[in-house]
């Protein structure tokens, strides 16, 4: 007669023999059974409810992402979240496990050079700060915090027109000029006159943000809205009727225009709109409106990134709006070898989406971009601890860049080539 307790002994048995066993760790199990083991499932920022008490304890970005998440409102967090159902936000952390590294051995890395020049600015990293708006949401300090940090480590920083802070006082705090990111106004007056203001403030790239026109359904951060009312009321009008569906073109069209110190710079002669949909002649009327270099942010596309220089772009910003615009599945890792096939090396290509370690980074220069941004990262730094958050985050992903060069035998960026990465789908040689 069978024993009916041996299923339970013999499953005992089972996970005490996989818990001593050394393979645990390259094992894919679910939460319940590593429970059952012991063990907790792998935290990319720690084991749950251990947050760091100050910049010099943080590992990865990943430990200023979970502090930062304790000190914000959750409706500033739920800012941060990605469109529908956040599947293409999860796509851009998903899309990089696709590459491989193909490292070399016995090579001379004594040096690493990770210096890099984009039209005029020089950094001494590949890593540039990405645009977002009201970063007051996250830090008393806003922005201009934000460029103090950035003045201290010397990476690049593109400011949002939707900033919480004034384009010239993020100027002084960076020591230097910043790029400036636009969301054009159907009034093409006031575009204008952002633009004059930028480069008055001696902003040497303008790089306009073409994801934003077919709108998105942020559900997480309207659900926020909803909850909290009150709260959400004291920086923003809300719609009574609002389904958390983004207006077609300028995103800032429910906040507080008080709030947004370069959409309320004074238009520049009478009204004169022109709709809020823009096509791509509207980058010529950019490419003759200012001597800023004209970046196109939001290209996706092999097609795109050709018509793009077509027109006159200077260069090319791969990105999804950060998995926060239209719900397309595709990482921007994995958009970067066709735009930079389209681009045939005429133009730089910066890309962001995602990207939170050293060994990402790596792999979209290998894929052919020439600068990575990163939001995220930044902005958690900033909310966990200010100046010294960014600081630190910066650091901490500068180090992991390092790292991998080394170990991937590529001491310059210029050594970086698709030769260090293999898609894993691919067959192998």
């Amino acid at each position: 007669m069978p024993n009916p307790s041996a299923p339970q002994t013999d499953r005992r048995q089972f996970l005490r023999m996989l818990a001593a066993s050394p393979a645990l760790p390259y094992v894919a199990l679910s939460p319940k059974i590593l429970h059952a083991l012991g063990q907790e499932p792998f935290r990319e920022g720690g084991p749950a409810g251990e947050l760091i008490a100050s910049p010099e304890e943080a590992l990865t970005v990943f430990d200023f992402e979970a502090v930062a998440k304790e000190k914000l409102h959750y409706g500033h967090v739920a800012f941060l979240g990605g469109t529908e159902d956040e599947a293409t936000y999860r796509a851009n952390r998903e899309g990089f496990t696709e590459y491989q590294l193909r490292v070399r051995r016995l090579v001379d890395i004594s040096r690493i050079d990770m210096s890099v020049s984009l039209f005029g600015s020089s950094a001494h990293s590949p890593i540039l700060l990405c645009p977002c708006g009201a970063l007051g949401a996250f830090h008393r300090g806003g922005e201009v915090e934000v460029a103090r940090a950035v003045n201290t480590r010397g990476h690049i920083m593109t400011l949002s027109n939707a900033a919480s802070q004034p384009m010239e006082d993020v100027a002084a705090a960076r020591g230097g000029p910043v790029w400036f990111q636009l969301y054009r106004d159907p009034d093409w007056s006031r575009t204008l006159a952002m633009i004059k203001r930028a480069e008055a403030a001696g902003s040497p790239v303008l790089a306009w943000t073409i994801d934003s026109q077919g709108g998105g359904k942020r559900i997480v951060h309207a659900r926020a809205r909803r909850r909290d009312r009150a709260f959400c009321g004291t920086c923003h009008t809300l719609n009574p009727d609002d389904r958390g569906l983004a207006l077609p073109g300028f995103l800032g069209s429910t906040i507080n225009p008080d709030g947004k110190p370069m959409t309320t710079t004074p238009p520049l002669g009478p009204p004169r709109l022109d709709g809020r949909i823009a096509t791509w002649d509207y980058v010529k009327r950019l490419k003759d409106a200012t001597s800023m270099k004209v970046v196109l942010k939001g290209i996706v596309t092999r097609e795109d990134a050709e018509l793009a220089l077509e027109y006159g772009a200077d260069g090319i910003w791969v990105s999804n709006h950060g998995g926060r615009m239209e719900n397309s599945l595709r990482s921007s890792v994995e958009c970067v070898p066709e735009v930079a096939a389209g681009v045939a090396g005429r133009a730089p290509i910066i890309v962001d989406g995602g990207f939170r370690r050293g060994t990402d980074i790596f792999k979209a220069l290998a894929l052919g971009a020439t600068a990575v941004g990163v939001g995220r990262p930044y902005i958690f730094g900033l909310a966990a601890f200010g100046q010294a958050g960014v600081e630190t985050a910066l650091d901490i992903l500068d180090s992991e860049l390092r790292m991998v060069m080394r170990q991937a035998g590529t001491p310059s960026l210029g050594r970086i080539t698709k030769s260090y990465v293999r898609d894993r789908r691919m067959p192998a040689w």
